[in-house]
């Protein structure tokens, strides 16, 4: 006879089942990632390394402009890319895992600036200003100003020493 006790023991044991299949067909599909992201640039392929101590500035500048010239989106995977003083090319996609790529102010002018871009688009990035002071020049951590088509997508702003968008 089912009751309420025998119900509840079946049903755990098939929450218990599903999730360990579920943990074996993530297995099965390894580059789903990769699957998802098909035609972007990833920017660990081009010498942007995730947690890297040093400042990245130069190598990110240089996947950013190549980016721009193939008109290709770049994908950073999660991990934090110490960077700062990056002028936007005109056209850019870039993209991250939301809430694990972060983009960190190094301090020493500005985190990113971009004038009269056609098209910037991110999504998925925190971009963390690490409390620090910003140049006078700079309105704010992402300073962009008269962008043709702007769009930012589940990105968070934090620690900016003054304005988080201009």
């Amino acid at each position: 006879m089912l009751n309420r006790r025998t119900l509840l023991a079946q049903t755990a044991g098939f929450a218990i089942a599903g999730l360990c299949h579920g943990k074996a067909s993530a297995k099965v599909l390894p580059g789903i990632e990769k699957a998802s992201m098909r035609g972007s640039i990833n920017a660990t392929e081009l010498g942007v390394q995730p947690g890297a101590l040093d400042d990245q500035s130069k190598a990110f500048t240089k996947l950013l402009n190549d980016a721009s010239e193939r008109d290709a989106p770049v994908f950073l995977p999660q991990g934090s890319y110490v960077v700062s003083n990056l002028r936007l090319p005109a056209r850019l996609r870039l993209s991250g895992v939301p809430g694990a790529t972060r983009i960190v102010y190094g301090g020493n002018g500005h985190l990113m600036m971009a004038e009269q871009a056609e098209h910037i688009e991110l999504s998925g990035l925190v971009f963390d200003g690490s409390n620090r002071w910003l140049a006078d020049y700079a309105q704010g951590l992402l300073d962009l100003r008269r962008v043709g088509h702007l769009v930012i997508d589940n990105c968070q702003v934090t620690g900016s020493g003054k304005n988080g968008l201009a």
